[in-house]
């Protein structure tokens, strides 16, 4: 029998089932997907522009955020009045491989 090993975490090489299980569980949303594939295309971050591409209230979007932020595939830093988002392009590569794995 093949002894399993435990990968790393993020930021190392390899992510855990538990990172990727949560991942998995954040783009379980249309409005989540586009979030990352607007953020993907455009290839920088942004500040309440993700509001105005998507057909749902401000609320709504902040919700979306925060369960992307709190899978690690957003970041969001506050500048002023509104916060920043950017994709993590890392953890993005890292759940791709992982997927692909499977």
């Amino acid at each position: 029998m093949k002894k399993s090993v435990q990968p790393e975490t993020h930021p190392g090489s390899r992510m855990d089932s538990d990172v990727f299980a949560k991942i998995c569980k954040a783009l379980a949303h249309p409005a989540r997907i586009k979030i990352i594939e607007h953020l993907k295309a455009i290839d920088q971050c942004v500040c309440g522009e993700i509001v105005k591409i998507l057909p749902l209230a401000q609320s709504t979007v902040s919700q979306h955020l925060k369960c992307l932020k709190e899978a690690g595939l957003v970041t969001g830093e506050v500048e002023g009045p509104c916060t920043c988002y950017c994709l993590d392009r890392e953890m993005l590569k890292q759940f791709k491989k992982m997927a692909g794995a499977l």
